[in-house]
C-alpha cells in the first residue's frame, strides 16, 4: 500500500503567463506558494475476490474490469501511461475540488506519485512535474497553464520562470520572521462557489492574444512583488499589488468574475482589506485577501456569510507518507 500526501498551492502573481502559447513567445513567470491542507492518495493492488479488477473511491465509486471503463480522465491516462492493473485507489482531501488551489494537478502530482513508488521506481519532483503537466495537457486535453503541477511537486514559496526551453523554480529569499508576518496578515474565505477551473481557462487561452498588453503588464508585476518581498519595505505595497493584479486578471476573461464575487471584494475592500484576488482561474472558489492584523476582526465579521480557512505555509511538495511495497504478478502470469 502506498498513500501520498500533496499540497495545494496558492498563487499570488504572473497567473495567465504560464500558458505555453503566451510564454513561449514572451516569457512567463508567476510567485506562488503551497500551504499546509492537503490531498491524499491512497493505492494498493486490488485482491482478486471480487468480480471488478479495479475500484476508485473519490466523490464516487467506480468499479471496472478494464482501465478503458474509467470515467475519471487523469486516473484512466495515468494507469494507461503507467502500465498500471489491479488497482484499488482512494482519494481524500483537506478542501473541495473546483475551487482555485490546482487541486486536479495536486491530485495528479500524487497520483503518479503514487504509481511510481507501487512500481518501485523513485520519482524526482521534476519528473513528477512534466508527467503530471503531460497527463493534464496532453493526455487528457485539458486546458490550462502548467504552474500548478510545479508548485504542487516542488512545493515551498518559489518564483517559477518559463521559457520556450521550459521553466526553472527559484525560492523567494526572505526571512523566515518576514514569511511569518506575510503568512499572518493573509486570509483566505471560500466562496461556496465550485467550478470546472478548465471550462474558464478554454476562455481565457482564447483570450490571449488580445489580452497580450495586459499580460504582459501582469508578468512586469512579479518582478515588483519579488522586490516587495525580498526588501525592508512595508508589506502593506504586497496587498496594494494583490489588488492591482485583481483589476487586471478580472479583465481577461468575462468569466473570471461575476457580480456577486465583485461584490464579496468590495465588502472586504470596506471592511479594511488592502488588497485581494480570486485564486486559481476565477469564478469561484476561494478568495485571498491582504489585511492588517488590526483590521482582520472586521473582515472576517464582513464576510462572516463566507468559511474563513487559516492555513500555514508549507515547503515540503508531494512525498510518499506510507510505503508498504507489494509482490505484485500480473494476471495470468502467476
Amino acid at each position: 500500500m502506498i498513500i501520498s500526501k500533496t499540497p495545494f498551492r496558492m498563487s499570488f502573481f504572473g497567473g495567465g503567463t504560464d500558458f505555453p502559447d503566451f510564454y513561449k513567445m514572451y516569457g512567463g513567470s508567476v510567485i506562488s506558494t503551497t500551504f499546509d491542507k492537503y490531498c491524499y492518495v491512497n493505492v494498493r493492488h486490488l485482491p482478486r475476490f471480487f468480480d471488478y479488477a479495479t475500484e476508485l473511491v473519490y466523490s464516487k465509486i467506480e468499479r471496472v474490469m478494464d482501465v478503458e471503463e474509467i470515467r475519471h480522465p487523469a486516473v484512466r491516462e495515468a494507469m494507461k501511461y503507467l502500465d498500471m492493473h489491479e488497482l484499488r485507489i482512494s482519494y481524500e482531501a483537506d478542501l473541495p475540488a473546483r475551487s482555485g488551489l490546482g487541486t486536479s494537478s495536486s491530485f495528479a502530482v500524487g497520483l503518479l506519485n503514487s504509481f511510481y513508488a507501487l512500481k518501485g521506481r523513485y520519482a524526482d519532483k521534476k519528473k513528477l512535474a512534466d508527467d503530471a503537466i503531460y497527463l493534464e495537457r496532453v493526455l487528457c486535453k485539458e486546458a490550462g497553464g502548467v504552474q500548478d503541477q510545479i508548485a504542487a511537486a516542488y512545493g515551498g514559496f518559489n518564483r517559477i520562470r518559463f521559457s520556450e526551453s521550459g521553466y526553472c523554480v527559484d525560492p523567494i529569499i526572505v526571512s523566515p520572521e518576514r514569511k511569518r508576518w506575510l503568512n499572518d496578515n493573509l486570509l483566505l474565505f471560500f466562496t461556496g462557489i465550485s467550478r470546472f477551473s478548465s471550462d474558464i481557462q478554454v476562455d481565457t487561452q482564447k483570450s490571449l492574444k488580445d489580452k497580450t498588453t495586459r499580460l504582459l503588464e501582469m508578468l512586469s508585476l512579479v518582478d515588483e512583488a519579488e522586490r516587495i518581498l525580498t526588501s525592508d519595505c512595508d508589506l502593506e505595497e504586497f496587498g496594494r499589488l494583490l489588488h492591482y493584479t485583481w483589476t487586471l486578471k478580472r479583465g481577461i476573461s468575462s468569466g473570471i468574475s461575476t457580480t456577486s464575487i465583485d461584490v464579496l471584494y468590495g465588502t472586504a475592500r470596506s471592511a479594511g482589506a488592502v488588497g485581494g484576488k480570486l485564486l486559481g482561474a476565477g469564478g469561484g472558489g476561494f478568495f485571498l485577501f491582504y489585511v492588517e492584523k488590526e483590521k482582520q476582526k472586521a473582515v472576517i465579521e464582513a464576510l462572516s456569510d463566507l468559511l474563513y480557512v487559516p492555513f500555514s505555509f508549507e515547503d515540503k511538495g508531494t512525498r510518499i507518507i506510507h510505503y508498504s511495497p507489494e509482490n505484485y504478478v500480473p494476471a495470468g502470469k502467476e
